[in-house]
């Protein structure tokens, strides 16, 4: 970001003395997705987290950070603290409203109500991880442990086998 612009999610691990890094690059509407970003700054798609929030039977919601090239497993999901049958992906007109983060802007840090979440495991093989720094075409990097504090989450076992859609 330019100058001493700086995002809720930079002011929140600022708040907590949290240390990142900012990367970013050209939005491209039709590529927000994390693997493009990834590409587009030489990183490996697994150090790029994508956040996906997902509604329950019960109508509750909960927030996901898996690595870029990979996908929640429903069937995981499913059996996690807090999430209650069925889940689905939260719709991409809703997700402002639910979180206050548009599609391709969605951080775990920072949302508008603390949603019970869930930082993909294979996160700790890294001393930095990407996450969107709530704004689409910037990403902060930071240590998982931070962004486990920072976000309110745990690390479980999320990404899915073929199997498991």
């Amino acid at each position: 970001m330019s100058g001493d612009r700086k995002t809720n999610v930079m002011r929140i691990l600022e708040k907590h003395e949290i240390p990142y890094t900012v990367t970013s690059c050209p939005v491209d509407e039709n590529h927000l997705d994390a693997v493009t970003f990834a590409e587009r700054l030489g990183l490996p798609p697994e150090q790029v987290f994508k956040t996906i929030v997902m509604r329950d039977e019960q109508n509750g919601i909960c927030v996901f950070c898996v690595p870029g090239n990979s996908e929640v497993s429903l069937k995981k999901a499913r059996q996690l603290p807090g999430v209650s049958g069925r889940i689905a992906p939260v719709k991409q007109n809703e997700l402002q409203a639910v979180t206050g983060y548009i599609r391709g802007g969605c951080s775990p840090i920072g949302m508008k109500k603390n949603y019970p979440t869930f930082i993909d495991e294979t996160a700790i093989l890294f001393d930095t991880i990407y996450v969107s720094a709530g704004v689409r075409g910037f990403q902060v990097g930071l240590n998982p442990g931070d962004l486990l504090r920072a976000a309110g989450a745990s690390y479980a076992d999320l990404t899915a086998e073929p199997s498991d859609f």
